[in-house]
């Protein structure tokens, strides 16, 4: 079954396990103004509470993934006055948007068909999985307009490419090609554009079909492991393992194993 929403600026499209969520400001490089911060925060947290949806894809139209906060809207605020909601979008909007994605309890795979630069960097660098299309890039473009960096990139870039690299990538904002991104850990997988829309749904295909249940703790722990200590975290795997060990699709998992069959995932 398929359904979909579509408001202006981001389309949901659910369908067989997977929900694409789609940012939809092709004129404008699908950059981040307040409208469009608002529905893809709502459009994040439906799916995270669709028992249907069992892998999350986010995307862009046209030629960018997403350039990240929209300058134009940005001007006209600082032209008028209202500089206070410059800053308040960051706890406004931003940071729920990449704790709704970095807390769901399902993979989120960026299909990073364009560039993605400043926020749209850091929401493609929240998810698990970035495939990028060839011709695409990422740029910590912050430095650039003079601000410091948000929506999560503090943590997750050092994360991916290690605090020496996150900071030069920082300080000297440049566009980082897909291919350098594979070599940075920036990127998962570099595809072609002509398949890049085939990986992508044979991917999310994949991971919808899984254990939804196992992957959110794994999720979770991995999370869980980057901000506690050595005892913490076990405690945390070992809640995450009990968690896990009470679900249908593990005992359909080791049914599966012992009959020599390949087990059929229901996420629950």
């Amino acid at each position: 079954m398929t359904s979909q929403s579509a408001p202006t600026t981001v389309l949901l499209d659910v369908a067989a396990g997977v929900a694409t969520i789609t940012l939809n400001r092709p004129e404008a490089m699908n950059s981040l103004d307040n409208a469009t911060k608002v529905q893809l925060l709502g459009a994040l947290r439906e799916v995270a509470d669709d028992s249907a949806v069992r892998c999350v894809v986010i995307t862009g139209s046209g030629r960018a993934f997403c350039t990240g906060q929209d300058l134009k809207e940005h001007i006209s605020l600082l032209e008028s006055g209202g500089s206070d909601a410059l800053f308040t979008t960051v706890d406004e909007h931003y940071n729920p948007i990449v704790t709704a994605i970095a807390e769901m309890d399902k993979p989120v795979v960026a299909a990073v068909n364009g560039v993605a630069a400043g926020a749209g960097a850091s929401i493609a660098m929240a998810c698990d999985l970035r495939v990028v299309a060839e011709g695409a890039g990422f740029n910590l473009a912050f430095a650039g307009v003079a601000l410091s960096c948000d929506t999560g990139a503090s943590i997750h870039l050092p994360q991916l490419v290690g605090r020496a690299k996150a900071m030069e990538l920082l300080y000297f904002p440049r566009t980082v090609p897909a291919q350098e991104a594979l070599e940075l850990g920036l990127a998962t997988a570099v595809v072609p554009v002509e398949d890049f829309e085939t990986e992508i749904d044979a991917l999310a295909a994949r991971l919808a079909a899984g254990p939804t249940v196992a992957f959110g703790a794994m999720r979770r722990s991995v999370a869980f492991a980057a901000h506690h200590g050595f005892a913490e975290t076990l405690a945390f795997e070992s809640e995450q393992m009990t968690r896990t060990g009470s679900t249908h699709d593990h005992r359909a998992a080791v049914e599966a194993f012992v009959a020599k069959q390949r087990p059929q995932y229901e996420g629950r």
